[in-house]
């Protein structure tokens, strides 16, 4: 019964201010991000208010978690960046936050700002220790314009 009253609301009224299905808070293809570091291009997309939008994740599930490398289209142009916070259920001692953060990089790993705005997880810096290789990309350089941890 209240759902044909629901029903009969929204087709009378056809901007139905509310959603029956649940919110899926996980990055995937097209997820919109926000652009926590002080790079150029960030900042101009962010005063626009378009947020870049997830074309690829680099891991096997295609679903990204914090510290994986995404490509995202911003401005007509392809970057890749560095998932720092996430709105998605975490593992244990891992915050979650209330935007699907993300600091611009560039091929080598360094960060395209010199600061970041936002508090990140202290967990990251073990994660991305591991993926930094003698040859491959540095991401020392991330950890270390971080202004604040938690």
């Amino acid at each position: 019964m209240f759902r044909s009253f629901i029903n009969k609301l929204c087709f009378n009224n056809l901007s139905c201010g509310f959603h029956t299905s649940a919110s899926l808070n996980e990055v995937q293809l097209l997820t919109r991000l926000r652009v926590v570091d002080n790079s150029e291009i960030g900042k101009r997309a962010m005063a626009e208010g378009k947020p870049p939008k997830v074309i690829c994740v680099y891991n096997k599930k295609r679903i990204g978690y914090i510290g994986d490398r995404v490509m995202v289209a911003i401005k007509g142009q392809k970057k890749k960046g560095i998932l720092v916070g996430l709105k998605q259920t975490q593992k244990v001692k891992v915050p979650k936050f209330d935007s699907n953060n993300i600091v611009l990089i560039d091929d080598n790993g360094t960060p395209l700002g010199t600061r970041i705005h936002v508090p990140i997880p202290t967990i990251l810096r073990t994660i991305l220790k591991e993926r930094t290789h003698a040859k491959g990309a540095d991401y020392t350089k991330l950890l270390a314009i971080a202004t604040k941890f938690v």
